[in-house]
């Protein structure tokens, strides 16, 4: 996998809990260009690698912004940054990767919670930069608790953003932002943070007309699936982007075979086992990173049989193609699938 080396060229304070982290390239030169939702994997030890939002503006060539939000419940990522990176730390990290990316629309309705403002602002600063017609709601617990507030009140999208604090009662359970209580057909709707926010607004958006194609979502942590048993704790996600969640592999399951179309070689997957440990343990080269299905980086072309999907990365309509299948994650529903690799 191709990495970057950076610099963490300066640290901040986002709110009481988060922190700001800027990263230059050590050889002082341009970083790769990234679109509006675009995140990076941080590699801050030999199995510890994490996913963050990049949530500066798109048209910053020399820099990439990251925010993250401590977590002591989560699996380490947050506390190791929030702990360990000093300025002048030098890390490898990915070139970014976009699954959360804008589609064309004639107004754009972006909602956040919590951590999930960071690609929400790159978003905004992107549609600002256009002269596009969008709106921002930021749902947070409290002024101090909320991430990057002062940038957004400060900047130009001060006046396109609504900021709601639950300490005051302005929650989104009390009601959807009036420009989600009417269904418009033009307008794209973004939808990030915690797992129980986004069910719940994309839930309520539904039931009040909005098009299944016009909600995006982006998900801190995997759902678990409906034949999951083993699945059920689900984490609450409370805001923090680097994706911190134990019991990231599939649960009770059927076991299947892989078969690598390069070589024809077929490898058996036990119930206990992902596609990628299997693979991995017989020599198999393939490409990893958060291991929990919503990242993307092990996305594999799939030439024959059924996946049983249980990612966040591929839309409703790239499921149903059956092309394509995270290899951390998601089994079969055939007895077979045929792997392009």
């Amino acid at each position: 996998m191709q990495t970057l080396d950076v610099i963490v060229h300066t640290i901040s304070l986002a709110s009481s809990t988060s922190r700001s982290y800027e990263l230059r390239a050590a050889d002082g030169g341009a970083l790769p260009s990234f679109e509006a939702g675009a995140h990076i994997d941080v590699h801050l030890g030999p199995s510890l690698v994490r996913q963050y939002s990049l949530c500066n503006s798109p048209r910053e060539k020399g820099r990439y912004l990251i925010c993250v939000r401590r977590d002591d419940a989560g699996r380490g990522g947050s506390r190791t940054l929030h702990r360990d990176l000093t300025v002048g730390r030098r890390l490898r990290i990915s070139p970014p990767r976009n699954h959360f990316p804008l589609v064309a629309a004639g107004h754009h309705v972006l909602v956040a919670g919590g951590i999930g403002i960071t690609p929400v602002l790159s978003m905004a600063e992107a549609l600002a930069a256009r002269g596009a017609s969008f709106v921002l709601h930021h749902y947070t617990s409290s002024a101090a608790e909320a991430p990057l507030l002062e940038r957004l009140q400060s900047s130009a999208l001060g006046e396109r953003a609504v900021v709601h604090h639950s300490d005051q009662g302005d929650t989104v359970r009390a009601g959807l932002p009036a420009e989600l209580q009417v269904p418009e057909a033009d307008t794209a709707v973004y939808v990030c943070g915690p797992d129980g926010f986004m069910t719940h607004v994309v839930a309520e958006a539904t039931a009040a007309g909005w098009h299944p194609g016009q909600l995006h979502t982006e998900r801190f942590a995997p759902t678990a699936p409906p034949s999951a048993e083993a699945e059920a704790e689900a984490g609450d996600g409370d805001g923090d982007r680097d994706r911190d969640r134990d019991g990231a592999k599939a649960g009770v399951a059927a076991e299947f075979t892989v078969r690598i179309a390069s070589t024809g070689t077929g490898y058996r997957v036990p119930a206990d086992r992902t596609i990628a440990e299997v693979l991995t343990a017989h020599g198999v080269e393939v490409e990893l990173s958060c291991e929990q299905g919503i990242c993307g980086a092990c996305l594999t072309p799939v030439l024959a049989g059924e996946p049983d999907h249980r990612d966040e990365v591929q839309t409703p309509d790239e499921r149903a193609a059956g092309d394509r299948i995270t290899i951390c994650c998601s089994r079969a529903r055939s007895p077979e699938l045929l792997l392009g690799l």
